[in-house]
């Protein structure tokens, strides 16, 4: 392969492995393993991958896609050659979507996830506060759930067993749809499958969620619900709307750039189905821990802070995993599903990611900031959001742990977290704007350099207290 030459480095799109995005640390290379998942010696080969043609920097998107920083164009054809080789990523050409679709990270294996939130803690924290304090004779998950059935006590879990199977139906729609033109990069199809890891707070264009065995409703733009439709036909249903959406903006691009830009008349034309109500919120689901699956199986959930780590520390966990027979899936918590474990091996990847300082519990305040790479990394960044998000995290912990939500972006472009939060903060030469309750392209209440803002986080403060309230709406997960 040659190198790609500069002007189809553009930015705002969304990059892949054959088409780069440049950025202030090199080119960023977003990786689509084939059907969305990896083994752990594969995840041990993107990582050593990583650190010989990158800088050794690897993130997962809010769109649960891995990507390889600091690429440069003398090692991105050598990067590429190895990734399709190996069969570790499956592209096509064109502008359009790499992959459509989002699913739980549990999807297709999930028939119960572990615990309640409430009960959970008890077993799993416990026992891993223990050992990391250093007492061996702390028992692990599996004696302590042996020593409740030796008492007649059933073993915690929930009845959250997914409706269909939704990687299934994923990788349907994606065959179906991938010879569509026309679909901005951006376009997503959430498929929810009902059970215990809701994605409702993941914006999308087209949302399936299932509602009963084998059934789903089609959620458009958020706005619009039609059905419910056997999951046999959901693929040729998004196809349809897919391919009048497309009509309909190859007609006026600038004007119709996703779903929720045509009318509700025009959206109200598109699938042909019967219209029926909104399906009913469902609790905020556990992000990270220990989560079982069918046939005595579980998966360990381990998220990166700020969705990044380095390649050592990735080489680390495809190492650790205890089977051969384990799958990775990536979350949108910016995160890693290692399925298909037995307890034991499940603990031990938890206490492994622990020790990485990584994110295993899912009352960790890291899991409520959104932030981007910000300067260096990113050359349209006006302030180092990323190092300033580990701070801010450190300063807000307490409002994190009420339930507050923080983004910190290094532009207005917001590239981590498009919606709203509780505090938008926005780099702007070296310092943030600051917004409350809104995104970064509303009307800012001050700017603030880092150390004043701290302080303004503090217990007394103005920010605080509004923040507080905020966070009184909401309320703690858990």
């Amino acid at each position: 392969m040659t190198a790609l030459p500069k002007e189809a480095l553009r930015r705002g799109w969304c990059p892949s492995t054959l088409r780069p995005m440049e950025t202030g640390d090199g080119w960023l290379v977003r990786l689509h393993p084939p059907g969305a998942q990896l083994t752990p010696p594969q995840l041990r080969r993107i990582a050593a991958l990583a650190a010989e043609h990158g800088n050794g920097l690897v993130e997962i998107s809010a769109r649960a896609n891995l990507q390889i920083r600091g690429v440069t164009p003398a090692s991105h054809p050598m990067l590429v050659e190895r990734l399709l080789a190996e069969r570790l990523v499956d592209e096509h050409e064109g502008d359009g979507p790499q992959r459509l679709t989002l699913v739980s990270p549990l999807a297709g294996a999930c028939r119960h996830s572990g615990a309640s939130r409430s009960e959970e803690p008890g077993i799993h924290e416990h026992s891993r506060d223990r050992r990391s304090a250093g007492d061996s004779s702390a028992p692990t998950i599996g004696d302590e759930v042996q020593g409740l059935q030796a008492l007649g006590v059933a073993a915690p879990r929930n009845d959250g067993q997914g409706l269909i199977d939704a990687a299934a139906l994923s990788a349907a729609i994606e065959e179906r749809v991938r010879s569509i033109a026309g679909l901005p990069a951006k376009h997503c199809v959430i498929v929810d499958d009902g059970g215990r890891q809701a994605l409702d707070g993941f914006a999308c264009d087209i949302r399936l969620v299932a509602v009963e065995s084998g059934r789903v409703v089609v959620g458009l733009a958020d706005t619009i619900w039609r059905g419910p439709v056997s999951e046999l036909d959901a693929p040729a249903i998004v196809e349809t709307v897919l391919r009048g959406f497309a009509r309909a903006r190859s007609a006026a691009p600038e004007r119709i750039r996703r779903l929720r830009d045509l009318s509700a008349a025009a959206l109200s034309g598109l699938g042909g189905l019967a219209e029926t109500a909104a399906p009913a919120p469902r609790p905020a689901p556990r992000r990270a821990g220990l989560f079982a699956l069918a046939g005595d199986r579980f998966a360990a959930l381990v998220n990166l802070p700020f969705g990044r780590c380095d390649a050592a520390t990735l080489d680390r966990l495809g190492a650790g995993v205890g089977t051969q027979q384990a799958d990775i899936r990536f979350s949108p918590w910016r995160g890693l599903a290692f399925r298909n474990l037995s307890h034991v091996d499940a603990e031990a990847m938890l206490a492994l990611a622990n020790n990485l300082g990584l994110i295993t519990r899912d009352d960790d305040p890291r899991l409520s900031v959104q932030a981007c790479a910000g300067s260096p990394a990113c050359s349209r960044a006006e302030a180092p959001a990323m190092a300033d998000a580990a701070k801010l995290a450190e300063a807000a912990s307490d409002l994190l742990a009420q339930g507050a939500t923080l983004h910190v972006s290094g532009c207005i472009k917001s590239c981590a977290h498009p919606a709203a939060a509780d505090l938008t903060l926005v780099g702007r030469d070296g310092r943030y704007d600051v917004v409350l309750g809104g995104t970064a392209r509303d009307k800012p209440l001050a700017t603030l350099d880092l150390s004043t803002l701290m302080a303004r986080l503090q217990p007394g403060e103005e920010i605080h207290a509004r923040l507080t309230n905020a966070a009184r709406i909401t309320g703690p997960r858990g």
